[in-house]
């Protein structure tokens, strides 16, 4: 019976790309952490989200993990180094030593520290490439959890992630769906009871043509990719002006959920 729960890591833990009414995201921390509260008697559990998008490994270890090593909660969820992965030139390995520091630390004071791998990218533009790194980051932090007795948030193994439907307009961020579905696969993995499969079959889409595919992509590369490289050129960051939403009331999160559903 989990009654605090820290979210820790980037715009994946913040939930970029599943709004909330006020422009704010909610994300799939945020509605994993509403299940965790449906088994606690109400107003007995918390909940603070410190993830900021865009941020380093480096700086989620200088600014997001002391804050939850203070803060001590039953339950940590861990996700980081995806950004430095994605950066030419950066070693997985190396990145791996940082990541297991950080995960020291906070078994040290957690009850239990979840912590999550990457997607497989073998169908998103531009990231395909990566897949192997990726695989090999993977494959340390599945390591990195049997040392320290972590559970895993697999998100490479979620095979309903794979469709397009699960994944913003960017090609980057998940949709509410896909935040959802994580969710859900997070709740099971630390044996909660949840509503829904998140591995429950999408329903058939019509078939699309080579046009529109192109025109797609063509939109995709303007609107997204674009800008990406352009922050990357100018050493910016999405995250640079933005604070995380820190403590959070389930109620709170459960209303923002309604009145976009």
């Amino acid at each position: 019976m989990i009654g605090s729960y820290v979210a820790v890591g980037d715009s994946f833990t913040e939930g970029v790309g599943d709004p909330g009414p006020d422009g704010a995201f909610v994300g799939w921390a945020d509605r994993f952490a509403v299940l965790l509260a449906d088994r606690r008697p109400e107003g007995d559990f918390q909940y603070t989200n410190l993830a900021v998008r865009g941020k380093l490994l480096d700086q989620i270890m200088a600014d997001q993990v002391p804050k939850a090593v203070g803060l001590a909660p039953d339950l940590v969820s861990f996700c980081a180094g995806g950004n430095d992965i994605i950066r030419p030139g950066t070693d997985p390995d190396d990145v791996a030593e940082r990541f297991e520091e950080a995960v020291a630390r906070l078994t040290a004071v957690a009850g239990t520290v979840m912590v999550t791998t990457g997607f497989d990218t073998r169908g998103v533009p531009v990231l395909k490439h990566l897949r192997g790194k990726i695989a090999t980051y993977n494959g340390h932090v599945r390591a990195i959890a049997d040392r320290y007795g972590c559970p895993v948030l697999d998100l490479w193994s979620l095979r309903t992630v794979q469709d397009r439907r699960a994944w913003d307009h960017d090609r980057l961020h998940l949709s509410p769906e896909g935040h959802t579905r994580v969710a859900l696969r997070a709740g099971q993995v630390l044996g909660v009871d949840v509503p829904a499969d998140p591995e429950q079959p999408w329903p058939p889409l019509p078939p699309r043509g080579t046009l529109e595919l192109r025109r797609d992509d063509v939109h995709w590369a303007r609107e997204y990719l674009v800008p990406w490289i352009g922050r990357r050129l100018r050493g910016e960051s999405s995250g640079d002006r933005v604070t995380a939403k820190g403590a959070l009331s389930p109620d709170d999160i459960r209303m923002r959920i309604e009145s976009v559903a």
